[in-house]
């Protein structure tokens, strides 16, 4: 099998599933209103809920959520072969993901930029929010950790990105002070702002940065992942036109430019694939395809976090509704051309079967090191254009490092929004204070970096992996469970998002009995707890909704904003 054909497959179905079932779900699912006043306008204070182009707020949705998660899952689920990894990617992307993205951005639009967590109490009752939002607490908790620890396992690998990635915030600072306060489009200074960004990740092929292999008694990585929670926590308090959205503009442009090269070089190479479509040699540590395949890929296919990103910052920034398709909808298709990506630069990125299985030989090897398959993967992709292969890696590796640390402010940000929320739902202001909830944030998601796994401190993001996708896909069932309720009260068609829901959260429980079943056997209280309690939380909240459905809760705030 030839990567190429895989590639023309994945551009095919994806083409067709935004030209007919997105627009399905805008003209008869959501019936999307131009003369709709969306919360941008009537809530405009500059800082979270401010009017954005659709072009720039598609930027900012898209890397906000394509961070390094739909290239972690898809490189650890090629133990598995490529087949299973590839449809569902495809399938998850046009039929779940397209549906969870843009209608949890609708749902949010027509509640005045609410969370999912909010609306959800209107939905189904009182004690859903009190539920909802410890759920997406912990989901929060363990993106940052998970995504600190991918950034600092690059900069460790790839010190080569260092320079070009620091750099990179005084360029998007300026560029949003010119587009802000000066008024200049932003297109043409996000241009050169991406000009000077390739530029640095050239410099940084001969000034790479790293730090000494050990400091203070932790090794590096451990110290790359403060400095990145402190560099999110302080992001999260500056204004989004700052530095989010401008940052983000850029990051979609070098995604672009990366997707392109990857793709390109695939075109122009026709690399074979070396991986099994289906790999009957699976190492003995690796867990069952049913049902781990559904929660390892779980950005690039359909994540919970996608509905928090919708519902807490995009849905704030949106000028005019219909282009919640373009923003939602496409920004989930986005995602999964990156997830395709992925799996063509690990399943061709191998010179040949042996040195892939070399790599795949333990499922704790394949988990460990999937960023580094993906960066020499794509990396030999973009070999065949000509590009020397240091300048290969160091692109790759500045890519996966930009989007993962916009993902990580944008969490860090929603994450201190759901202590506000908290601490109104409880009557606990301290909670809404912006110094302290930030102090908080940090402090938790250090905790859980350091202490997830005792052996090896400030590497903990890997262990957390199968626990952060079960929970990333059990937001994501709890979306689809709100935008299920949400249609069947509009007498629409709710079946949707339904059949997604009962598969989604179906699989994820499972996954979630699995995974502390092993920590229980690896003596892992930590994750034991936390597992147990978010699969209490999220059976709770499922069972809420069958009770809101009996009783005929009637949410009618939503029905009169959902009818415009």
């Amino acid at each position: 099998m030839t990567s190429w054909l895989l590639a023309l497959i994945a551009f095919t179905v994806f083409a067709l599933g935004y030209r007919f079932y997105s627009k399905y779900l805008a003209e008869r699912i959501f019936r999307l209103d131009p003369n709709f006043t969306t919360p941008a306008y009537r809530y405009e204070d500059g800082v979270d809920f401010v009017p954005t182009n659709k072009f720039v707020l598609w930027g900012h949705h898209f890397t906000s959520v394509a961070g390094a998660a739909p290239i972690i899952g898809p490189a650890i689920a090629m133990i598995w072969g490529w087949g299973p990894a590839l449809v569902w990617v495809l399938i998850g992307t046009v039929f779940m993901a397209g549906i969870h993205d843009f209608g949890t951005l609708w749902a949010s639009i027509r509640n005045r930029g609410q969370s999912i967590g909010m609306i959800a109490r209107n939905v189904i009752g009182p004690r859903a929010l009190t539920l909802f939002l410890l759920i997406i607490f912990f989901l929060l908790l363990m993106v940052n950790a998970v995504f600190a620890v991918a950034i600092g396992t690059l900069f460790t690998a790839f010190p080569e990105s260092v320079l070009p990635y620091w750099l990179q915030i005084p360029i998007a600072m300026v560029i949003g002070f010119l587009a802000y306060k000066r008024q200049f489009r932003i297109l043409v200074p996000s241009l050169i702002g991406l000009g000077l960004l390739l530029s640095l990740v050239y410099a940084g092929t001969h000034v790479p940065l790293s730090m000494p292999e050990e400091v203070g008694g932790y090794p590096s990585t451990a110290w790359w992942v403060l400095i990145m929670l402190a560099y999110g926590a302080i992001a999260s308090r500056l204004p989004v036109w700052l530095l989010l959205q401008p940052r983000d503009f850029i990051n979609a442009h070098l995604l672009f430019v990366c997707l392109f090269l990857v793709y390109l070089g695939v075109f122009v190479g026709r690399p074979e694939i070396v991986a099994p479509m289906f790999n009957t040699n699976v190492p003995a540590d690796a867990p069952p395809i049913l049902p781990l395949l559904f929660v390892t890929i779980a950005c690039g296919a359909i994540s919970g976090f996608h509905g928090l990103v919708s519902s807490g910052t995009s849905s704030k920034q949106l000028k005019r509704e219909p282009e919640a398709r373009f923003v939602g909808y496409l920004g989930s298709t986005g995602e999964g051309l990156l997830a395709v990506a992925a799996i063509l630069a690990t399943a061709a990125g191998f010179a040949t079967f042996s040195e892939w299985s070399e790599h795949y030989g333990s499922w704790a090897e394949a988990s460990g090191s999937g960023i580094a398959a993906f960066v020499q993967g794509a990396g030999s992709h973009v070999q065949n254009l000509g590009i020397p292969v240091v300048v290969a890696t160091t692109f790759m590796s500045m890519m996966v490092v930009a989007f993962a640390a916009t993902t990580l402010d944008t969490s860090m940000r929603l994450q201190r929004f759901i202590l506000g929320e908290i601490g109104r739902q409880y009557r606990m202001p301290i909670l809404g204070n912006i110094n302290f909830a930030t102090v908080v944030v940090f402090l938790s998601c250090a905790a859980l970096a350091f202490f997830a796994d005792p052996d090896n401190p400030g590497a903990g993001g890997m262990v957390l992996w199968p626990l952060f996708g079960t929970t990333n896909q059990l937001t994501a069932g709890l979306s689809l469970l709100v935008l299920t309720l949400i249609l069947w009260h509009l007498k629409r068609n709710f079946v949707v998002a339904l059949i997604p829901f009962l598969f989604v959260a179906t699989m994820t429980a499972w996954s979630m009995v699995i995974n502390i079943g092993n920590y229980l056997a690896d003596g892992n209280a930590m994750l034991t707890v936390i597992g147990g309690l978010i699969l209490v939380l999220n059976v709770w909240l499922i069972l809420e909704g069958v009770n809101a459905v009996r009783h005929k809760h009637k949410p009618n705030d939503l029905i009169e904003n959902a009818n415009g």
